[in-house]
């Protein structure tokens, strides 16, 4: 009978450890990164996430054409979703949700600037977001502006996006882009990031103990 190769096997399960530590570590280092750049700890409460260093000033274009601040919406609690007029699924889900959320808050929601900031320039131009903003109520504003003042505000929120190529070619391409909300106090502070699996009615809970 033949006798197995004792060395060989001895070293099969240090090789395995290896690999299993190894890949440990890459996930760490994974979760580290997006944690510090991308605003990973959405499940935060107000106190937790409150004075987190995201968020700034910035300088877009409307829906009607006209140059908008961060200024100008000083006084109510600025609900920011970033996304783009021909994303699919989650954009139009979560700026549903948020509508829905508003409306459940009642009077309070007079207190909330919902937004839309654009991820996507090159095709959401003003005439392209007017009439998108106008299906999720009244109150939505859509932002836009040229590559250079979507990529600053984006780094501002630290928010990722990116083009995804599509098989229908470079026209079709979609955008990959992080997919929570922002809840702004009147003064321009952070206060919490906003997981879009959040159901309208704890949204809207949430709002009222945020909303002074």
């Amino acid at each position: 009978m033949t006798q197995p190769n004792r060395a060989s096997t001895a070293k099969r399960p240090f090789r395995g450890a290896f690999v299993v530590l190894a890949l440990i570590v890459l996930l760490g280092a994974g979760f580290l990164v997006a944690h510090r750049y991308f605003g990973q700890p959405l499940a935060g409460s107000l106190q937790e996430n409150a004075g987190a260093d995201i968020g700034g000033p910035f300088t877009l274009v409307d829906q009607d054409g006209r140059t908008v601040t961060d200024a100008d919406f000083r006084g109510k609690y600025m609900l920011i979703y970033f996304g783009y007029t021909y994303c699919p699924d989650i954009c139009p889900t979560s700026l549903s949700r948020n509508a829905d959320a508003l409306k459940l808050l009642g009077a309070k929601a007079d207190k909330v600037q919902p937004i839309l900031i654009s991820v996507d320039p090159e095709r959401d131009t003003p005439a392209t977001l007017k009439p998108y903003v106008a299906a999720f109520g009244p109150q939505l504003v859509g932002l836009t502006g040229t590559n250079e003042q979507i990529a600053a505000v984006a780094k501002e929120y630290r928010v990722y996006y990116g083009k995804a190529p599509s098989a229908k070619g470079d026209e079709y391409y979609l955008v990959d882009h992080s997919s929570f909300s922002y809840l702004i106090a009147p003064d321009g502070h952070f206060l919490r990031f906003i997981n879009h699996t959040m159901k309208p009615e704890e949204m809207a809970a949430m709002l009222d103990q945020a909303i002074k």
